[in-house]
């Protein structure tokens, strides 16, 4: 079940993430449950394993916005880090980053 408490347990920054919804636990709920079902997921997976990198960036990008103002900070990290070397087109395993990346959605998704 997804709650406050069980988002702590995952090492969500809940605090700051309910500051940003006006301490308004229902909001922040509702809006956790929102991105954690942005389409983006499925984009940035799609495009790493089309190998377009503009369209990994910009889903990759986006994500690290919404995973941000949520303080998800276990998803946060991996998607940042992917979105820095994709700006930077740099040579990486994009594929296992995906994979850590939906690894870490997976514990999320299953308090939905």
């Amino acid at each position: 079940m997804l709650t406050i408490d069980a988002l702590k347990g995952l090492g969500a920054d809940t605090q700051e993430g309910l500051s940003r919804c006006l301490n308004n636990e229902a909001f922040y709920l509702r809006m956790v449950n929102m991105g954690l079902n942005d389409a983006g997921f499925g984009k940035l997976e799609k495009a790493v394993a089309d190998g377009d990198l503009d369209a990994a960036f910009e889903a990759a990008h986006a994500l690290k916005g919404i995973l941000s103002n949520l303080s998800l900070t276990p998803l946060i990290t991996p998607v940042s880090d992917i979105t820095e070397l994709l700006r930077r087109k740099e040579d990486a395993d994009y594929a296992a980053l995906v994979q850590e990346i939906m690894q870490q959605k997976a514990a999320f998704d299953a308090l939905v």
